[in-house]
């Protein structure tokens, strides 16, 4: 493409941005206006678009490579096929919803060395949750099944300055990777929709001594749009998610088989509260729902 090589700073290597979207016209339009004002711009877009109408048509100032499908399967689809176009040096992966600060892909850049295999920023507006939560997710989350991502995220005020953390996984609405580390991976078709999931697993299919980072300095909000957004119940998604990554990832090892188990403990201590709260089995249902969608689609079965 003419004209790609004026984004590139000299000696620095050049950005594909990856963003899937769906139904947000209005909230794509506010993250891109965001990535214009980057004060290192990408050389490249790519938008994959699911609306059943177009989301975007204007003229933009960096290049862009538009792709307009509604037939795609969910945001694992769309990240796959704006791989196989993408021609940058590094792929970051935003979502439709995001809102970047001017220097979030300069302090991305920032982050990476030889070592170093991919970098995500921190979102700032993630508020702690309540106390129960927090002791249930430090009780229960244990080995595989710890997200090392939200503490990060809930102490973003604190670590602006701080240098970056290395974590197992990623967000998917806010990471990067070589592309010379990952062009031959790809995310997991069989999870549809929202693909929740999609970049735990992405991440846990790297090679064991690869190094992730979170990087403070490199911020942004994420608005969580109402549209398209999967209104499953909570533990549905969680039970989905768990027992999808323990199919895929996590099913072999005692030590992993217990996490797993404890977890589950967990949940049903959840789901028995709730219920005799709302004096309904729903909870149950909704948590053993979550459980059998995850290994069917672990399975390719869904």
């Amino acid at each position: 493409m003419k004209g790609a090589a004026r984004y590139k700073a000299p000696d620095a290597p050049m950005i594909s941005v990856i963003i899937p979207t769906k139904n947000r016209a209005n909230d794509l339009a506010r993250t891109i206006e965001t990535l214009l004002i980057q004060t290192v711009k990408p050389m490249e877009l790519i938008l994959v678009d699911q609306s059943s109408e177009s989301s975007f048509s204007r003229p933009i100032s960096i290049p862009i490579i538009y792709i307009h499908d509604p037939l795609l399967s969910g945001a694992s689809a769309a990240r796959n096929v704006a791989m196989d176009r993408a021609r940058g040096d590094i792929w970051l992966f935003l979502d439709d919803d995001v809102l970047l600060e001017p220097d979030f892909i300069a302090e991305i850049l920032k982050a990476y060395n030889p070592n170093v295999t991919g970098v995500s920023g921190i979102i700032t507006n993630y508020s702690a949750p309540p106390l129960k939560q927090r002791l249930w997710e430090r009780i229960f989350q244990v080995g595989p099944f710890h997200d090392d991502r939200q503490v990060v995220y809930r102490s973003a005020d604190q670590l602006r300055k701080k240098d970056p953390i290395r974590v197992r996984q990623f967000g998917g609405g806010l990471m990067s990777f070589r592309a010379s580390a990952i062009r031959d991976y790809r995310f997991d078709a069989n999870l549809t929709g929202a693909s929740p999931g999609e970049d735990i697993d992405f991440c846990a299919g790297l090679p064991k001594e690869t190094i992730l980072l979170i990087t403070p300095g490199a911020r942004l909000i994420h608005m969580r749009s109402p549209e398209s957004r999967d209104s499953t119940h909570w533990v549905t998604v969680d039970a989905q998610v768990a027992s999808y990554m323990r199919e895929r990832h996590w099913k072999a090892g005692l030590w992993n088989n217990l996490c797993y188990g404890w977890l589950n403990v967990g949940y049903a201590m959840a789901v028995a509260f709730s219920s005799l709260k709302k004096r309904s089995a729903a909870p149950w249902k909704a948590w053993r729902e979550g459980i059998h969608r995850g290994k069917q689609i672990a399975r390719g079965l869904n």
